[in-house]
Parts: structure tokens; sequence; C-alpha cells
């Protein structure tokens, strides 16, 4: 008796499906064409080309900048939530319980393909150039829809302004992301939008400011640092040109 057997054939999303709709589930499992950036946003695929190497230097930055601290922090105690936990020590024959602050230090720092925030209920699936977790990741599966980072960062690509100050915005406020750090390229500065209840409070920090996160006691976030020379302009196809 002969046995028939399905075979079935992921789907393959390329440049060409920009613009298509999609579940999430599809989306997930789908394979993709190499060289090219996919984002499901509100159920519609999107590709981009890339970010050039301009982006990816500030990426970079970032990254340093984070990694850094953790080394220089081991440890760090994070006041706006602190982790209480009963402790039992023997003193003098006794034994004595006390309550314990515990430290708190980074537990996972991730870039656009380390990681990535799906949003069932908004039908997306967004990959963060930087993100950092500060509590474990959840048991079970779907860590990706379930672990919410405290801080995200992203560095407007060109022609990405609506989707950085709009649209994930509105995604990463909605899924309980703490904090959004915008690196605006163009105006060379960043928006820091901090989570209050169901809205965020902005603060624009200028390119020869200093910003501090309550989520990270001692950082300094100096946009000039982490956008690079002023002499490197970025062209639209990500090329760079630099002036002499």
């Amino acid at each position: 008796m002969a046995t028939a057997t399905l075979t079935l054939t992921a789907l393959r999303i390329g440049p060409a499906d920009h613009g298509r709709r999609l579940k999430l589930d599809e989306f997930i499992e789908a394979e993709f064409e190499e060289g090219w950036v996919y984002e499901l946003a509100r159920g519609v695929v999107e590709v981009t080309e890339v970010p050039g190497p301009w982006h990816g230097r500030i990426v970079n930055r970032l990254a340093r900048m984070f990694i850094h601290y953790d080394e220089q922090h081991p440890g760090r105690i994070n006041y706006q939530r602190p982790e209480i936990r009963l402790e039992t020590r023997r003193f003098l024959g006794r034994r004595l319980e006390f309550l314990a602050v515990c430290r708190v230090v980074v537990n996972y720092r991730a870039g656009g393909g380390e990681c990535r925030k799906r949003l069932p209920g908004m039908v997306s699936d967004r990959h963060p150039d930087q993100a950092i977790y500060l509590d474990p990741e959840p048991s079970g599966h779907k860590v990706w829809t379930k672990w919410v980072p405290h801080i995200v960062d992203e560095v407007v690509s060109p022609g990405g302004e609506q989707r950085d100050f709009v649209d994930k915005h509105e995604e990463y406020l909605r899924v309980g992301v703490r904090e959004y750090w915008i690196l605006d390229t163009e105006h060379r500065r960043m928006h820091a939008l901090v989570r209050e209840g169901d809205t965020r409070e902005e603060t624009i920090v200028p390119e020869s400011g200093i910003y501090h996160t309550v989520f990270l006691p001692g950082l300094q976030v100096r946009p000039a640092e982490l956008l690079g020379p002023a002499s490197v302009l970025r062209g639209f196809a990500g090329s760079e040109l630099i002036i002499s």
C-alpha cells in the first residue's frame, strides 16, 4: 500500500513582498531572502535595505556604552525596582531571618539580530537596534512575546521617521517598554520617552547634553559621543560622504 507524504514548503519572503499582508504566525515561520531587513507592522510586511555603516557605527557605540556600564557596575542596585527576598543567617548559634535587597544587573543586552519584540494584538514583529532587559527571561514558549525590555533604542534611518517616531513609539508603549530612546541623526539629538502610565513623558536631549536613566544608575548618555562626528553625512542609499 502506497503512503503519501505531505511536504510543507515554508513561505519565502523577499523585497517584492513589501506591503504584503501576513498573519504573525506566517511571518514568524517564513524564510527570508538575505540582504534585507524585515519587520511586520500591523500585519503588513516592511522590507528595508540594510542600513549603511553610519547606522551600524552608532549602534556599535550604543552597545559598547552598555557593555562598559555592565563591566563597571556589576550588581548595581536598581532602587526603582529593588528585589527583596528573605535570607537566613546563623549568629551565635541562633537562626536569624531578615529582608535583603538583592543587586539587580543587566540581565541581557541585545541588538537587532539577537532579540525581537512580538505584539500579537497589533500583529507586529520588531527588531530594536538595542534592547536592555533587567528581568530574567520568562520560562516556557514564546519568550519574545512575553519578555519586555526596560530600555529600547532605535537609530532613525532615512525615510524611517514615521516608523521610529510614531509606529514603534505606540507599539513599545503598548507592550510595556519603560524607556524608548530615539537617536535622531538629522537633528543630532536624542529623544528619551519615559513611560508614565498609558502615555510617555518626552525629554529632548541636545547633542551636547547628558541623559540619566533611573534604570541604570550612574550611566551618562551623551548623544555627541553616540552620534559621532557631525562631518559624516549619510546618503539615502546608506553610503557615507566624508567632508574634508
